[in-house]
């Protein structure tokens, strides 16, 4: 039988009855899920089989860490000179392809493919994060968010984790994406591949974000459509004590399609004036 098959019953039933984490069984499944997503044999989330086909998150993976931290007791971890305390370790062997500076942190349960480069940066449990892709410096990836290959999260980003409710979907990127400084991302929103996301934007569940690009506006929450140029906005909206600038997310164009993606991106950047 697969990891799936085998792990998967054992940790939905514990996560129904906590009782069962005094059986050893129970506690070798979490654990068993916890090294397969460490070893990227399992993953939070998976793309769709089919170009713009939704993504499949995978609730017992998400129920298996919260129980992980139930099993766990907080311990000293020493790397270095470093000194830790916590009942998650950091992660270890990374694969002699991915480049980590210090001081970056990785935690166990995440899973970095092989030709990722991370700067002074931190990355949680159950996230993932693609292979040509940087994670730049102070930038976090939140639990369990999903970062595609060849994207670049630059200096202080902030991917949200979303752990619970354990069916919610995660924050994900997907390939070929530009996240510019200080861009926020969180509560499961999905960024279609090869968009660029202009310095300062904020995007969560609620977000307006408002295509300008043709004759008429046309709204999303919660998804950046592939390709798009995004920077912050705001829009008049009325309240009892007189009407005030909420902020949105601007699509302003597109990424030309017929051009290499580094090429694309730095002629988003200039036809577009977007600020990184």
């Amino acid at each position: 039988m697969s990891s799936e098959e085998t792990l998967r019953p054992r940790v939905q039933r514990a996560f129904a009855d906590r009782k069962l984490l005094s059986d050893p069984d129970y506690c070798y499944a979490i654990e068993g899920t916890l090294a397969a997503l460490d070893r990227g044999e399992l993953r939070v989330a998976s793309p769709p089989d089919v170009e713009g086909g939704e993504w499949t998150t995978h609730a017992w993976i998400k129920e298996a860490i919260l129980l992980f931290f139930a099993i766990r007791k907080i311990e000293k971890h020493v790397v270095g000179l470093f000194e830790f305390q916590d009942k998650i370790p950091m992660k270890g062997l990374f694969d002699p392809d991915i480049r980590v500076v210090p001081p970056a942190v990785a935690r166990y349960g995440s899973f970095l493919e092989p030709g990722c480069i991370l700067m002074p940066s931190y990355v949680n449990i159950g996230a993932r994060v693609g292979s040509g892709t940087m994670v730049d410096t102070w930038a976090t990836v939140g639990s369990c968010a999903q970062v595609g290959r060849d994207c670049h999260l630059a200096g202080g980003v902030g991917i949200g984790g979303v752990l619970e409710p354990a069916s919610a979907q995660p924050v994900i990127v997907e390939d070929g994406v530009f996240v510019g400084s200080r861009v926020v991302i969180v509560e499961g929103v999905r960024i279609g591949r090869e968009a660029v996301i202009g310095a300062g934007v904020v995007l969560t569940s609620s977000t307006a974000i408002l295509d300008v690009s043709g004759p008429e506006v046309v709204e999303h929450r919660g998804y950046v459509p592939p390709r798009s140029v995004v920077i912050p906005g705001m829009r008049p909206k009325k309240f009892p004590a007189g009407e005030f600038g909420v902020p949105c997310a601007l699509i302003i164009g597109q990424r030309t399609a017929g051009t290499d993606r580094k090429v694309s991106l730095n002629a988003a950047l200039r036809d577009f004036s977007v600020p990184v």
